[in-house]
């Protein structure tokens, strides 16, 4: 099967920099992938992404070593199993909350005897390769979105789940279940304090951390204290900033063309 380069990664003690896809465009998808990304996020819960935009994206991220992620809209068995089949090298699942939702989510993930997962493989035996159904259960990474006040309480119990791989934060969401503003990365006392919990428990358990952030420095210090893949903006944003950067450059200085059809400053 093929290598899932996010375990090779981690196995090493390295971070994996890993972008986000909420543009349902195989274009940009694949234009992202070409910039050199370990990992993308393709974001059915909040991008205007469907499962049939989906594909051709996941195809266009296929011209590339960079690994196809997914993050499904819930913890539903269908919408697992299907991103699965379609070729995603790993699952993120939002709001995991209480260890019985973590053994669903590790259980639509796997194949029996470790999971319920239908086999169906479509694409991913295109992508994985013809041994996928034999190495899919060790090849594939769960993650499981941490990001509410229930999930606290129950963050031993969601981690000690045998087969989750990871967890990931979504700060704002934390936030938000805590009181906070809903920021990526200057998060307030009482979110930071809890997202340092969450990444202590994982480390304990032997989990790799992730977590959304907005900017590199941002992305860069979360990895100096353990977290091993963070994401960092998204085709969406990045599209705005670079659009921002070059009409804030063009309108602080305009250029005013003279009768002879030269252009003065």
């Amino acid at each position: 099967m093929r290598e899932n380069r996010l375990r090779t990664l981690w196995k090493s003690g390295g971070a994996a920099i890993n972008g986000w896809l909420a543009i349902p465009n195989s274009f940009s998808a694949e234009t992202m992938a070409h910039q050199g990304w370990d990992s993308l996020t393709i974001d059915l819960q909040h991008g205007v992404v469907d499962y049939q935009a989906m594909i051709p994206m996941l195809q266009a991220i296929s011209t590339t070593n960079t690994v196809p992620v997914v993050r499904v809209p819930w913890l539903d068995p269908s919408a697992l199993m299907k991103t699965l089949d379609a070729g995603a090298m790993a699952v993120i699942c939002p709001m995991i909350s209480t260890r019985e939702e973590a053994q669903k989510l590790v259980a639509y993930t796997h194949y029996a005897p470790r999971g319920t997962r239908s086999f169906g493989p479509i694409r991913a035996l295109l992508y994985g390769g013809a041994d996928y159904a034999t190495h899919a259960n060790d090849t594939i990474v769960t993650f499981a979105m941490i990001e509410t006040a229930q999930a606290l309480d129950n963050l031993d119990a969601i981690m000690s789940v045998e087969g989750l791989d990871a967890v990931y934060i979504g700060p704002s969401d934390l936030s938000l279940a805590l009181g906070c503003r809903p920021v990526f990365d200057d998060v307030d006392p009482k979110a930071q304090e809890a997202i340092d919990h969450i990444l202590e428990r994982a480390k304990a358990h032997g989990l790799v951390a992730g977590i959304h952030n907005g900017n590199p420095e941002g992305a860069m210090a979360r990895i100096a204290k353990g977290f091993q893949f963070v994401t960092v903006s998204s085709d969406a944003r990045l599209m705005a900033a670079g659009s921002q950067a070059v009409l804030s450059k063009m309108r602080a200085e305009p250029v005013v063309a003279t009768s002879s059809g030269s252009s003065t400053y």
